[in-house]
């Protein structure tokens, strides 16, 4: 099998036990077995297969058995393991993908031959480096020498869980000792929980993702907030199984009896989804905002001193030409729109970042999962000792995640060192402030340390999923980000409803209108509904195209709350666009009723009028506009329409003719052509079809299919259709 056949098989395999076909599901795990060729999983399939006979067997014979849905429960997990298993082996056997072919190669190239000789090099680290600290002498020569092997076993810390199928006693002892409260390593705990997240979302395991649950529950909270994190993503990817592991159902009810851990969740989830706005930013400043700065640039680069760049104050007071520059070119109410989103904690860095991820630094991967240490030998140049300030601001930064730290402090120390002493004292001075607003902070939002702790290693797994240089051969976390209110987690955590209804609010209020609509239904089916949130489960359906279900919706908050305006106009909508002009006639007429000469309803109303082909009072309603509001394209527009259609030539070029003159559209050129034919003026119809041909790029298709819509009015107005040909022809660019 090549190794598309081996995804596929498996995900064959996985669907049919979905759907509850176990023998199709063992047809195609056999597929697997038969490929790898091993007697121990085609033992494990066969103890499968007979068990389920006998569960077929008593069923069919009468006998009751009060264990069997139990019973088949069972069954659906272990093959759903076995497939993950076979899976597991052939694709390390067959693959060329980025993490198989670290699995192949890791134990040939690891320093260090078991966990317990990483444990054992660990503590020394840590007792000799707490001797040396209590001794008079430094003893650099020997501290750096011992931080260098320390951070040569990180990145074997790292692999060794990830990389490992099954976790033996020796790991499993190692797992426990460094996740201990009396251990000290920060980065081992950190990057051990990141290693088992990334094990289990490449296969799922029973076993390691207890262990995870374990780290849920750990009293450091930098960990804890990793671990929570992680397991949203794993719920998520193997939610559809979870019914078939009541332990791991159980963990998690027990979990959610904590209200400081399911209050974490929700904020985690909350975040998960906002990562689907990142990509929507980053777009905003590549296409928007820097190329708007680009053009301005050179205009800058005369009008002021770059060298004070660095100092704020300087820049308000001596460069106010620069200000309104960047007020002119619009730069600036972009930049406005990215500091609310920031404020709003959005991931506005993620498009500057993404081109400080080449440093050398990134390539050891374990690093893409690393919680940022001044101390590490990559930075550390930036954080002596009477550089203290520079440290906490960069720890105490909330702003930015752990790699993004590395990122920006990587490309300080490419700086020339005058530069480099510039930017130091510029953080030495914020600092203070940095340090002042995370206490007020922290007053008024006694859980943000847990909440910035969950959003930067969010924001460091979005990094590494989007921008590692193999992130392509990884299965992307975040295609779960908008899906995570189908989990059981969410189920869990949303029991009182008021989690459900902040989720599908923020859901509409980014425009995920499909999963906010499951939300809200779900919402009305659990508790007496609004009309609120009828008007925006309509809206959603309306968003999505489905004007039924959006109509069904809308006539539900008008049982509720009756005339309101913006409901019934929304109604009106639905049934114009549905082609029901009548009743939209009636509902814009309500509207009309309830707050009379509005300027757009009038507009509508006049509209179905035409399409109802009561041409005369639509032209009443449209010469009523006009007379009111004057210069107005819209209007002129839809006389012009009315006018033609009607036979009223003479009004229809008179209207036309204003639209000429303004900025014409291709169509308002088009209709300029018809009404030139209908006078029997030719060389003026080739004229402006030829104007409308234009502004649709020449593309002779577009103009045929807009020209096809309005033959039937050209006829009833006296145009012979054995003509039409001739001039058509005389209008086609293609030379004869």
């Amino acid at each position: 099998m090549t190794t598309a056949q081996i995804q596929s098989t498996y995900k064959s395999a996985l669907h049919f036990l979905i759907l509850g076909q176990l023998k199709n599901a063992f047809d195609k795990t056999n597929a697997l077995v038969d490929e790898l060729q091993i007697g121990e999983y085609a033992d494990r399939l066969k103890d499968i297969q007979q068990n389920y006979r006998f569960l077929l067997q008593y069923y069919i014979n009468g006998v009751e058995d009060p264990q069997r849905k139990s019973v088949y429960n069972k069954l659906i997990s272990k093959t759903f393991i076995l497939n993950s298993d076979l899976r597991e082996e052939l694709l390390l056997r067959n693959s060329t993908n980025f993490e198989y072919t670290q699995k192949r190669y890791f134990p040939h190239t690891k320093r260090y031959r078991s966990a317990t000789e990483i444990l054992i090099a660990l503590n020394y680290y840590y007792s000799q480096t707490g001797l040396i600290g209590n001794l008079e002498t430094t003893h650099e020569v020997e501290l750096k020498r011992l931080r260098s092997n320390y951070e040569t076993a990180l990145p074997e810390v790292f692999k060794l869980f990830w990389l490992t199928t099954t976790y033996g006693t020796d790991e499993k002892n190692f797992f426990s000792k460094i996740l201990a409260g009396d251990y000290p390593g920060l980065l081992e705990k950190s990057l051990l929980v990141s290693a088992l997240t990334l094990n289990l979302w490449r296969t799922f395991d029973e076993t390691k993702l207890m262990m995870l649950l374990d780290c849920c529950q750990l009293a450091n909270q930098k960990v804890r907030q990793r671990a929570l994190v992680g397991l949203c993503f794993i719920l998520a990817k193997y939610n559809r199984f979870l019914v078939y592991f009541p332990v791991i159902r159980n963990r998690l009810v027990l979990l959610a009896d904590d209200n400081h851990i399911v209050e974490n969740f929700q904020n985690i989830i909350i975040q998960i989804i906002s990562t689907a706005e990142t990509e929507k930013i980053s777009k905003k400043m590549q296409e928007e905002i820097l190329p708007e700065m680009m053009k301005i640039s050179p205009l800058l680069k005369d009008k002021m001193n770059t060298d004070n760049l660095l100092n704020a104050e300087e820049w308000a007071e001596e460069n106010p030409a620069w200000e309104e520059m960047l007020e002119k070119s619009g730069v600036s109410d972009k930049l406005k729109e990215l500091s609310e989103l920031q404020m709003q904690g959005a991931d506005v860095y993620m498009s500057t970042f993404s081109m400080l991820k080449n440093f050398p630094f990134f390539s050891e991967i374990s690093n893409w999962f690393l919680p940022f240490d001044g101390h590490f030998s990559s930075v550390n140049e930036l954080f002596k000792k009477d550089d203290r300030t520079l440290f906490t601001a960069f720890e105490t930064n909330a702003v930015m995640c752990n790699s993004d730290k590395y990122s920006f402090c990587l490309s300080i120390l490419q700086m020339p060192e005058a530069q480099r002493g510039m930017l130091k004292q510029s953080f030495t001075m914020e600092s203070e402030q940095l340090d002042e607003m995370a206490r007020d902070e922290a007053m008024l939002t006694p859980d943000l340390m847990a909440k910035n702790l969950s959003k930067q290693y969010i924001q460091d797994l979005f990094r590494f999923f989007k921008l590692h240089p193999q992130h392509n051969e990884f299965f992307d976390m975040f295609t779960f980000c908008l899906s995570m209110h189908r989990t059981f987690l969410f189920d869990i955590l949303a029991a009182d409803n008021d989690f459900k209804m902040a989720i599908a609010e923020y859901y509409f209020s980014k425009s995920h209108h499909t999963q906010a609509l499951e939300l809200f239904e779900d919402i009305t089916k659990e508790a007496k509904p609004s009309a609120a949130i009828y008007q925006k489960i309509g809206y959603s359906y309306q968003q999505t195209s489905q004007l039924t279900n959006a109509l069904e919706a809308y006539i539900k908050a008008d049982i509720i709350q009756p005339d309101d305006l913006w409901t019934i106009r929304k109604m009106a909508l639905c049934y114009r666009l549905s082609g029901n002009y009548e009743k939209a006639l009636q509902y814009y007429q309500h509207v009309d009723f309830l707050k009379p000469n509005q300027w757009s309803v009038l507009l509508q109303i006049g509209h179905c009028f035409m399409e109802l082909k009561k041409y005369r009072e639509a032209l009443n309603i449209y010469f009523k506009l006009d007379a009111e509001n004057g210069d107005n394209p819209k209007v002129w527009r839809a006389i012009t329409w009315c006018a033609f259609v009607s036979g009223n030539i003479a009004k229809a070029d008179y209207y036309v003719q204003k639209l000429i003159e303004t900025e014409p559209t291709a169509h308002d050129y088009l209709n300029a052509g018809h009404i030139a034919w209908c006078k029997h003026k030719f060389p003026e119809t080739v004229d402006f079809y030829r104007r409308s041909l234009e502004l649709l790029q020449n593309n002779w298709d577009q103009f045929l299919a807009y020209f096809d819509v309005d033959r039937h009015y050209l006829v009833d107005n006296g145009i012979d259709t054995d003509e039409m040909p001739l001039l058509l022809d005389e209008v086609n660019p293609l030379e004869l």
